[in-house]
Parts: C-alpha cells; sequence; structure tokens
C-alpha cells in the first residue's frame, strides 16, 4: 500500500475505508473484512453513529492496532474548546482506543450557525492542539473547509491542519481548492469518490473503464490516487471491498486523466460549508 507523509510527519495509507451508514452488525463486519483484506485506514465520524461497531470491527480483525490508522471528526454543531475535547473523549470510549490517528473538524462553523464562527473553529483547533501534545490524537485536520475558513484558522493555529477532507470526485473536484491545500502542503482526501453513484451513468467514465477492462468504479477510485489524493470508498458488501483496493494494477494515461478532469459537473451533493444544514441544489 502506498502511503502519503502528513505535513507532521505522520504518513497515512492513500487507500482507506469509509464507514458512512455502516452500522450495527454490518459495520462490525465490514470494518474486520476490510482489514483482513489488506486496508490499514479506517475513516468513521461521531456524526455516523458507529464508532463502537467501528472499535469492535477492529478488534474482530485480529489486526494489530499500532498498524491501523483510525480517523474520526468532531461534529459541527459541537464546536468550542471544551466541547471538542469532551466530544473527543465520547470517541474515544465508543471505539474504545486509547488514541485517534487523525481526528478532524468535520464541517467549518459558519455565520449562519455561529455568532462568531471564527472563534468557534479557532477554539475548536486550539483543544485539537492540546489534545495532540497529550498524545490523545497523532495528527489534527479538518473536513470540508474552504480556503477562507483556512486562512482565518492559520491566523490564530500553532499547528497546520495535516489534511483536509473534502468533496472531491469526477464532475466535481475542486480544483482551486485542491491547489491551495498542496501549496499550504496538506494533504487532501476525497469523500464521494463515485459521486453517490452518478459516476455510473457517465458515457466517457465508461469507455475508459472497458479500455482498461476494469470497472467505472475502479476507473474513479484510481483517477483520484493518481491526483496524490486519498480515497476512502465505502461498501458492506465484501466482494466490493475486496475489489475497490485494487487499483495499483493499472495506470491512466495523461490523456485519459485530462478527459476525467475536464467533464462537465455533475454530481455534487449539494453539501456546502457555507449553507448547513441546508443542501445548496
Amino acid at each position: 500500500m502506498r502511503n502519503l507523509t502528513l505535513n507532521d510527519g505522520n504518513n497515512i495509507p492513500i487507500v482507506g475505508f469509509g464507514t458512512y451508514k455502516a452500522t450495527e452488525q454490518d459495520g462490525i463486519d465490514s470494518v474486520k473484512h476490510a482489514l483482513l483484506n489488506g486496508y490499514r485506514l479506517i475513516d468513521t465520524a461521531a456524526v455516523y453513529g458507529n464508532e463502537e461497531a467501528v472499535g469492535k470491527g477492529i478488534k474482530a480483525s485480529g489486526v494489530s492496532r499500532d498498524e491501523i490508522y483510525v480517523t474520526t471528526k468532531l461534529w459541527r454543531e459541537n464546536l468550542g474548546y471544551e466541547s471538542a475535547k469532551e466530544e473527543l473523549e465520547k470517541s474515544l470510549k465508543r471505539l474504545d482506543l486509547d488514541y485517534i490517528d487523525l481526528y478532524l473538524i468535520h464541517w467549518p462553523a459558519n455565520a449562519k450557525n455561529y455568532d462568531k464562527w471564527q472563534e468557534a473553529n479557532a477554539e475548536s483547533w486550539k483543544a485539537m492542539e492540546e489534545l495532540q501534545a497529550e498524545g490523545k490524537i497523532k495528527s489534527i485536520g479538518v473536513s470540508n473547509f474552504f480556503e477562507e475558513h483556512l486562512d482565518t484558522l492559520f491566523k490564530t493555529a500553532n499547528v497546520k491542519p495535516a489534511l483536509n477532507q473534502i468533496e472531491f470526485h469526477p464532475g466535481y473536484w475542486q480544483k482551486e481548492l485542491v491547489n491551495y491545500c498542496k501549496k499550504q502542503n496538506i494533504v487532501v482526501e476525497s469523500w464521494s469518490p463515485l459521486a453517490r453513484g452518478k459516476v455510473f451513468e457517465n458515457e466517457e467514465l465508461k469507455a475508459i473503464a472497458k479500455a482498461h477492462n476494469t470497472t467505472v468504479a475502479k476507473v474513479c477510485l484510481r483517477w483520484v490516487i493518481q491526483h496524490d489524493v486519498i480515497v476512502i470508498p465505502k461498501s458492506t458488501t465484501e466482494e466490493r471491498i475486496e475489489s475497490n483496493i485494487k487499483l495499483f494494477d493499472f495506470e491512466l494515461s495523461d490523456e485519459e486523466m485530462k478527459q476525467i478532469n475536464e467533464l462537465p459537473e455533475f454530481g455534487f451533493s449539494g453539501e456546502h460549508p457555507l449553507f448547513w444544514p441546508e443542501r445548496v441544489i
């Protein structure tokens, strides 16, 4: 498995396993199966309601804890200094772990939901910096942060975010934000890499998949990692879990990458950092 190096020196696998909507026994079984089939990055979040299942899946796999990279996230309704510390402890308890490898602010505060959104983000980040210093978190990062949120955070932060997890898929990959993060030495991670299934309707992606004798899903996941962006496909189907990690036996050409990059916009989730909880479509 190929790794990327974060700006704090820690390494993170470029392919991981997403657990959104994988709850209860499905969550336990899928995490266990993913780990037994080579995944080492497991992505969850407090709001997914499955941290307990993820923790049980990790234990059931028998894979050593120090081989597994666990990400979880602070929900946007719980921002603030004290709240961030309390929520991290709750996540540790639910996961039954002593530390988190990567802890993210799931969504930035915005003017619609916080009177002082800049302060809400800054105070959450301060708490996370302290938790990192205590060893309860190895790396700290953000999710769904635009350039304006990052620029504001930089004014008070002592530690630069190691990673920004954003919506990134063919048809909607936020090129300008990705370039900005890379200039700041912030690794980008993709959520919704298959555009909630919309990629399967695209004829150009079908043609590229046929040319490589592979699937549209694997073309999209391969396209993500060829951008040096982490991908965390999710599935509770054993066959798909096994397939999604096998992305290193083919390579997209420069022309194919360009073709996918230039696809017209489609598949946007409607989730927007400035307007939550409403969608913008």
